[in-house]
């Protein structure tokens, strides 16, 4: 007697076509979980087209941090675009356009947590291009960078950095010279000022000199003449002074005494011959 193997039971049908759904929607939770969607920076102009003048470049920067705000964005320009060509025109409330070198910087107050950082430039003329490729790096309060400037369209580029595609120039558009004029410039520093010097006020008698206190000379003293007197450069200064103030009346009280005298003289005379 031949029997056929047991068949394994199957599942109903319902339950094998949603199978593969359940699958994928799984893969794409844990997909989902594992990998969130990475922000990016993004390029846009109003004019994108080849040796375009006057063109307003705008650059966004989406928020990726969920616990600091974006405070700087850094700009290296694509080759061609000189960054003497360039000027702000629109950023942040309070942001500061800096010039550097092969780009810009604007920067400020830290933006709030999840706010995009978008900010617009002018640009004199646009290069003679197909497309313009804008490195970005964008600095967060707590320090962390994100840095868009991997080319775009390589394998594995998980940073690309923003990319301008250019339509073909217009007929008879020709490349001109940057106009000093319109670009901006940072404000020359100030110098400082020169020191005030004031002013010289009424000239004050300096006040008279102490007369100076005996000291003792290092060399041998004079010894005293007989009268008492010291003898050498001391007792010359004092008869100088002596004779400076008592000589006129020295001198008259001697010619007083001269006359009494002659006078005594003639008197005496004149009794001698009377007698």
């Amino acid at each position: 007697m031949i029997t056929n193997p047991r068949q394994p039971r199957r599942a109903p049908l319902p339950l094998r076509a949603a199978a593969p759904a359940a699958l994928a929607c799984g893969l794409a939770l844990v997909l989902g979980t594992a990998q969130p969607a990475a922000a990016h920076a993004g390029v846009t102009a109003s004019d994108p087209r080849a040796l375009a003048k006057n063109v307003t470049v705008t650059l966004t920067s989406e928020a990726e941090s969920a616990k600091a705000g974006i405070t700087k964005i850094q700009v290296v320009l694509p080759q061609g675009l000189s960054p003497a060509a360039v000027t702000l025109k629109n950023a942040p409330k309070g942001w500061k356009f800096i010039h550097s070198q092969g780009g810009y910087t604007v920067h400020g107050t830290a933006l709030p947590t999840g706010t995009d950082a978008v900010h617009s430039i002018a640009v004199q003329q646009l290069p003679d291009a197909k497309e313009l490729i804008f490195r970005v790096l964008e600095t967060y309060s707590d320090g962390s960078v994100s840095r868009w400037i991997e080319d775009p369209g390589v394998d594995g580029s998980d940073s690309p950095a923003p990319v301008l595609k250019l339509k073909a120039k217009a007929p008879g558009a020709v490349k001109v010279p940057i106009d000093p004029a319109l670009v901006a410039t940072d404000p020359p520093a100030k110098e400082p000022a020169p020191a005030v010097t004031p002013a010289p006020s009424a000239a004050v008698p300096p006040a008279p000199a102490e007369a100076p206190t005996a000291t003792a000379s290092p060399f041998p003293s004079a010894r005293p003449t007989e009268g008492g007197s010291p003898t050498g450069a001391t007792a010359m200064t004092s008869t100088a002074d002596d004779d400076g103030g008592n000589g006129p009346v020295i001198a008259a009280v001697a010619g007083v005494a001269v006359l009494l005298a002659a006078g005594g003289f003639v008197a005496y005379r004149r009794r001698s011959s009377g007698s």
